[in-house]
């Protein structure tokens, strides 16, 4: 389990470096007696540790609506897409000061089984075909996981 936890915290790391993104960070469901809420639980150019105390459950929040869906989700420009009032819906969003975000979820056994966020706290933007280029390198990155869902007739 702990060579599990380095490999994923390394991997944040390079993802961060090799993108230029101002916060890189993972969350993971968390077991049946917490019915299946998910936690953010590895991070790189995080400001602060707030992420770590984040609890979020299905439909709820970044994490929450990708694990729910299945779906990346990006979101270009938090301040026009995201009403004021709204943000606090996002608490990474605003703990992280994030602009930009793309989320992807990490499938394993036809299951979500995490969450991937990337984003940037300037004018840098998160764009539709870098999320798609990331999801078709998530199987390389973060193994066991996948980008999308695999079916077992491929």
């Amino acid at each position: 389990m702990m060579e599990r936890q380095a490999r994923y915290q390394a991997e944040v790391n390079q993802l961060k470096e090799r993108y230029q993104f101002d916060l890189v960070s993972l969350a993971l469901t968390q077991s049946v007696e917490d019915q299946f809420v998910l936690k953010w639980k590895y991070a790189a150019g995080n400001l602060n540790d707030r992420y770590k105390r984040i609890t979020l459950y299905s439909g709820k929040g970044i994490a929450g609506i990708v694990f729910k869906t299945g779906k990346s989700l990006v979101i270009e420009n938090i301040q026009k897409e995201i009403h004021g009032k709204d943000l606090f819906n996002y608490p990474i969003v605003m703990s992280e000061s994030l602009q930009s975000i793309g989320a992807i979820p990490l499938w394993d056994n036809h299951r979500v089984e995490g969450v991937l966020l990337v984003g940037y706290r300037n004018n840098q933007v998160i764009t539709t075909s870098l999320i798609e280029q990331i999801q078709s390198e998530i199987v390389d990155i973060f193994s066991p996981f996948t980008g999308r869902e695999m079916l077992s007739c491929e």
